[in-house]
């Protein structure tokens, strides 16, 4: 946050009519997390007749926080600027990013000061569903937290009722859908890598319902929301006693899921000391609960998905090579959606669909279609998802032109951004600013910088993504460093 910056505008307005705590039999659990006491304090009382509200300041403590509960939140309201970089928004998008790989079904909307355009679209791209700039009205906080909650009742509603088809005609998705068909009944695990957002967890559950274990559990496990201590008794189970906390035997996912699928999300963040543990099951299906010696077997199916590209993790040591070939037998490769061509089209008609009883359909105008049908999508299909939700609650039923269309994607990040005058830096250069006593090697590693991202932005027309991937950085990285050069 801001340094004296308040959280809440105060009117003379009351908090609008809804149903509180005692009015309603189920309450929905708010993550607040900021770092000013005050706001904490203040918002969680307000929101707390709401809601069962649980604070933290910080991105650690949040991860802690959720680590306590039974059940994830449905809804987060998140600040930017959170410890140890108050004056920054990196903690506040790693948080994001933590937030939807734990629960990609979470509604989570950013409160901040630091409300720039390319800090909310970048916010927007990485999941957030809104973002509320401080001061804000309680009126219309609490209205929009009621919204998300809203369509997130709605999408787990309809999640449970609908199938696992992947909406889409063009050759790469038809390509994943013959995979799942191919490896459906096949006893070998799955490896599924893709991009975040892409869908990676759709093609687990529809490997196990086009199965013949369909009628047998399916469980998930994400391997990077569980503290790595815990995660061995999670998976393999614990006696009582086990370990301190162990107040009661854990059957442990590899027994309760019998013959049924198990899917490990976020395979690649696997604690190496498990790895070897995972190995011994998928070869010989035996493993160990915590605290026994007992030898059970498994008779699971393994799924396992991650957005990282697990070839490199073996590569700089952080993966099992053997884990990665025993893993990847059968390999699913979930393709972004800036290579599904005429699908964005099919998602919007989806999505529009879907909400339609809560988010009133809109139309684009010609030049808003050729603006959508260009957009690379950097958060895939979930980021597609949110932009028709916001488009629709902000235009209902209406005509959204191309500057409407254009607010909602993260197109600022351009090579426009940065300063295209860099110097010709040949060795003549540099002596003579030596000599000169003018060389400062800060700002001439800034030029190179700014040079290199400039380039790789013109070269994949400002695609954030493939621009990273060039130049073998993440994605966040290289939005903090186009936004610092632009400032400079």
């Amino acid at each position: 946050m801001v340094d004296g910056e308040l959280i809440v505008k105060k009117t003379g307005h009351t908090m609008p009519e809804v149903a509180m705590k005692n009015d309603i039999e189920h309450i929905s659990t708010l993550l607040l997390v900021d770092d000013d006491p005050l706001i904490t304090e203040s918002l969680g009382f307000m929101l707390g007749q709401y809601y069962d509200v649980v604070t933290a300041d910080t991105r650690d403590a949040a991860k802690r926080q959720l680590a306590a509960l039974a059940h994830c939140p449905d809804v987060a309201l998140v600040d930017l600027g959170l410890p140890p970089l108050p004056h920054k928004p990196e903690e506040g998008f790693e948080l994001i990013k933590e937030l939807i790989n734990k629960n990609p079904t979470m509604k989570i909307l950013v409160l901040s000061g630091q409300d720039n355009d390319v800090n909310i679209q970048h916010a927007l791209t990485l999941g957030a569903v809104d973002f509320i700039a401080k001061p804000a009205d309680p009126d219309l906080l609490l209205s929009r937290l009621q919204h998300q909650e809203r369509l997130h009742a709605i999408e787990i509603k309809r999640e449970t009722q609908a199938d696992t088809r992947h909406i889409g005609s063009s050759a790469a998705i038809e390509a994943v859908r013959n995979q799942i068909l191919q490896f459906a009944d096949s006893p070998f695990p799955v490896l599924i890598e893709g991009e975040s957002g892409t869908g990676k967890e759709m093609i687990a559950k529809a490997l196990h319902e086009n199965s013949k274990r369909n009628n047998e559990p399916y469980i998930v496990i994400n391997c990077a929301t569980i503290a790595p201590d815990l995660l061995e008794a999670q998976l393999f189970g614990h006696r009582k006693g086990a370990f301190t906390g162990a107040e009661r035997e854990h059957k442990g996912f590899f027994i309760e899921v019998a013959k049924g699928t198990l899917f490990l999300d976020e395979i690649g963040e696997l604690p190496l000391e498990l790895q070897s543990k995972l190995l011994r099951v998928l070869e010989t299906g035996e493993f160990y609960r915590v605290g026994e010696t007992q030898v059970y077997q498994s008779q699971a199916r393994i799924v396992a998905a991650t957005n990282k590209v697990l070839s490199e993790e073996v590569s700089a040591g952080n993966f099992r090579a053997d884990l990665y070939h025993r893993l990847g037998i059968l390999h699913i490769s979930m393709p972004p959606l800036r290579d599904r061509g005429d699908d964005k089209q099919l998602l919007l008609d989806h999505f529009q669909q879907l909400y339609a009883d809560t988010v009133s359909p809109f139309t684009f105008d010609d030049e808003a279609t050729q603006l959508w049908q260009g957009y690379a999508f950097p958060g895939n299909v979930r980021e597609l998802r949110n932009i028709v939700i916001r488009l629709g609650t902000k235009y209902p039923g209406g005509i959204v032109s191309r500057r409407q269309l254009y607010d909602e994607l993260e197109t600022q990040l351009s090579a426009e951004t940065l300063n295209e005058q860099s110097p010709s830096l040949t060795d003549e250069y540099i002596v003579g600013k030596i000599e000169a006593g003018e060389l400062k090697l800060d700002d001439l590693l800034s030029d190179i910088e700014s040079r290199c991202i400039r380039i790789a932005l013109e070269k994949y027309n400002n695609n954030i993504s493939k621009a990273a991937e060039a130049l073998h950085v993440n994605r966040t990285t290289l939005y903090s460093r186009v936004q610092k050069l632009g400032n400079n």
